[in-house]
Formats: C-alpha cells, sequence, structure tokens
C-alpha cells in the first residue's frame, strides 16, 4: 500500500513540474504577446492586367497594442491553390541586406511587397491561386488572404512562382 501512495505521489509531483516548465517558452510567449495586436493589411494593389504582366501587392503590418514589436527576419508568404501550397522566394535586395531587425513602436507600420507575374488562366505555365498565407517572422501563425489577382506564372521549373517578396520598408525608409 505504501509503494502505491509513493508511486502516485511520484506521478503527481512529475506531473507538477511539467506544469510548470514551459521548456523555455516563457521567453516565446512575451514575444509573441508583445506582437499580439498586429494588424495586417493585404492590398489592394496594382494587378497585373493580362498574362505575362507584373503585379504588387502589397502588404502592410502595423503595431496597434502599446507594447514595441520587434520582427526580426524576413517575411514568408506561401500562395495556396487549393492543392498544393508554394513557397515565394525573397527578392534579392533582401537577400542582399540580409535578415534585420524591424521595431515596431505604438500604432507604428512597417510594409513589403509581393510581386508577381501574371500567368495564363488556367493553363499548366501557371498557378492558380486562391489564397494567400502570410508569415511574419518571430509571431506565432499565419495570416490568411484570398487572393483576387489571377493567375500566377511558373517559372521554367515548373514549381516556382514567378514572384517574390521584398523585405520590410518602414515609414520613411
Amino acid at each position: 500500500m505504501r509503494a502505491t501512495s509513493l508511486t502516485v505521489a511520484a506521478f503527481a509531483a512529475a506531473l507538477l513540474l511539467t506544469a510548470c516548465d514551459d521548456g523555455n517558452q516563457g521567453q516565446d510567449s512575451k514575444a509573441d504577446s508583445a506582437c499580439a495586436e498586429l494588424s495586417v493589411r493585404f492590398g489592394p494593389g496594382n494587378a497585373a492586367p493580362a498574362a505575362g504582366d507584373t503585379g504588387n501587392v502589397p502588404v502592410t503590418i502595423t503595431n496597434g497594442g502599446d507594447a514595441e514589436c520587434v520582427l526580426e527576419g524576413l517575411p514568408g508568404v506561401e500562395l495556396d491553390s487549393g492543392d498544393a501550397m508554394t513557397g515565394v522566394p525573397v527578392d534579392e535586395a533582401a537577400k542582399a541586406a540580409g535578415a534585420k531587425k524591424t521595431t515596431l513602436t505604438k500604432e507604428a507600420s512597417t510594409s513589403f511587397t509581393l510581386t508577381y507575374v501574371r500567368g495564363e488562366g488556367g493553363g499548366t505555365k501557371s498557378l492558380g491561386v486562391r489564397r494567400v498565407k502570410i508569415q511574419l517572422p518571430g509571431v506565432d501563425g499565419t495570416r490568411d488572404f484570398k487572393w483576387s489577382y489571377g493567375d500566377v506564372a511558373l517559372k521554367s521549373d515548373g514549381k516556382t512562382p514567378d514572384a517574390s517578396v521584398s523585405g520590410f520598408q518602414q515609414s520613411g525608409d
């Protein structure tokens, strides 16, 4: 009987310790809570009117919280065709500049641009995009938006969208 009591007590203590040990997620939680009040606006864009034309869609991020939010790195964008998710590469200028910290104080904004080449509707060399998923660096989860700018052309490999994402640009940059 005593062995059972000790086993139950040890098990309860282990559960209690597990509940208290967040595996270093306290720091992540603080970072996420500081950026919890971000609003993301997708578009309106400069739509590409015909296949082969280039369009640009601005994405604006505003800190609506009281705490300073730091985005360290580059934004991530995926195009959702309903069948597959396809990542959009970062443009050459953003790659050359490297990942940097973008600090947003209360009500401050930053933006980046998604540039794309319009593809032929339903063609084998284009991606029928339905939705766009945006991932901000250091922030959990994605933001999901409807895509209304037509098909996106694919590069010669037939897999990579003919599109790119810029780095963050703060007001006055």
